[in-house]
């Protein structure tokens, strides 16, 4: 077995969409980014991308590489999958936190679920989504970006 963590950070701007675990959330502003701007799934990709010892999501989806302008970071996900999956590991599990003072995210945090476990072929059960807020310390805090963490465990599958 494998751990990996994974740590990602966007700014906050007008004329964005939010867009968090691939779903498109009410709110005046969204994420900048060269992709989506999904914070939690970049996240996510940077643990399991970590666990495997492979670089970080700038290594496999460089800024400014045309292919990746506006891409939904649930492509970028499955990219990751097909690694995993080629290097011969599954996902045991993810815990993932999404560090916001707003919008409020419960709402939203099954289909969020169900988009990760969708994209991983993996069961909803094995995926955490945790919301939390800085209570106005930082620039999270002060609504100028959002953070998000993420740890996982991987496997190697038996054949």
């Amino acid at each position: 077995m494998q751990i990996g963590f994974g740590y990602d950070v966007h700014k906050l701007v007008a004329g964005r969409k939010l867009i968090i675990g691939g779903v498109d959330i009410p709110h005046t502003k969204g994420l900048l980014g060269w992709s989506d701007g999904d914070v939690l799934i970049h996240a996510i990709i940077d643990a399991l991308l970590g666990a495997m010892a492979e670089g970080d999501i700038g290594r496999h989806f460089p800024p400014g590489d045309e292919r990746y302008q506006g891409i939904s970071s649930l492509k970028l996900l499955n990219y990751v999958m097909e690694l995993l999956r080629n290097r011969g590991y599954a996902v045991n599990n993810i815990d993932s936190t999404l560090v916001a003072e707003a919008p409020f995210f419960a709402p939203y945090t099954e289909s969020i679920k169900e988009n990760i476990a969708k994209t991983l072929e993996i069961k909803v059960g094995q995926i955490s989504v945790k919301a939390k807020t800085e209570e106005g310390l930082g620039f999270t805090g002060t609504k100028r970006g959002m953070s998000a963490y993420a740890v996982c465990l991987i496997h190697k599958e038996v054949r």
